[in-house]
């Protein structure tokens, strides 16, 4: 069975991989990683022979040399960073593959988005607060029209991926009050973590004075205060 293992590696902590991922990586003869986006920490845990960063190659050139060395008999892994399945690019990488009868297996992996919840000290589900979710990004080259003007309109805590460099623009278009608590989180679990807070209306301002640039989540809604966010006793505690 040709199978290429498509390897989440976490937020970035080397020790916030999944104990799969960490020995899939330790067995690898070929590993083929997301550039800066992956911890450098965790590509030197890997005993492959073979590493190649992926930054700049086309789908097709990353295909061709999962599909060169399992056809060698090698341990290939795709290592992505955070959790293959939020912006991960992965379906189409396996749509190619199973075109030339190539396997792929998920190993997930832990989200940037869970380790800024951890950075905040909240959960991004808290009773009588924010019963839901949205996870999203801006518009832009690979993407023609967002929602993030509607979405924002529901009241819910709102995470936004691929955004830092456009803060400014994202927050004008929030369409919730403008004291409505808010946060950039950069590099959430890296040693080099900054945590800004503040307001839909100067959070986009503090981040910037923070020297933030890229690589980081923006998050909108009242869990950002956590403890002080007045929200209910669950009732698996009562």
């Amino acid at each position: 069975m040709h199978k290429v293992y498509i390897v989440g590696a976490g937020p970035g902590a080397p020790d916030l991989i999944t104990v799969r991922g960490m020995d899939l990586l330790r067995r690898a003869d070929v590993l083929i990683y997301a550039g800066s986006l992956v911890n450098p920490a965790l590509v030197e845990e890997s005993g492959a022979d073979v590493r190649l960063d992926s930054w700049g190659m086309t789908l097709t050139e990353i295909v061709d040399a999962i599909e060169e060395h399992i056809r060698a008999g090698k341990l290939v892994v795709r290592l992505h960073s955070g959790d293959p399945a939020l912006y991960g690019a992965i379906v189409e990488q396996m749509a190619e593959l199973s075109r030339r009868g190539i396997e792929a297996e998920i190993v997930p992996g832990v989200s940037s988005l869970f380790a800024a919840a951890a950075a905040l000290q909240t959960q991004f589900t808290l009773r009588d607060v924010s019963e839901s979710l949205i996870v999203t990004r801006p518009a832009g080259a690979t993407l023609a029209e967002d929602r993030i003007a509607e979405f924002s309109r529901l009241g819910q805590t709102m995470v936004v991926f691929l955004g830092t460099e456009r803060m400014e623009e994202i927050l004008a278009r929030v369409e919730c009050p403008p004291g409505t608590p808010a946060a950039v989180v950069y590099h959430a679990s890296w040693p080099d973590q900054k945590v800004v807070l503040g307001t839909v209306a100067d959070i986009a301002a503090k981040a910037r004075a923070a020297g933030i640039e890229r690589t980081a989540l923006i998050i909108i809604g009242k869990v950002v205060e956590g403890a002080t966010s007045g929200f209910g006793r669950s009732v698996l505690y009562s």
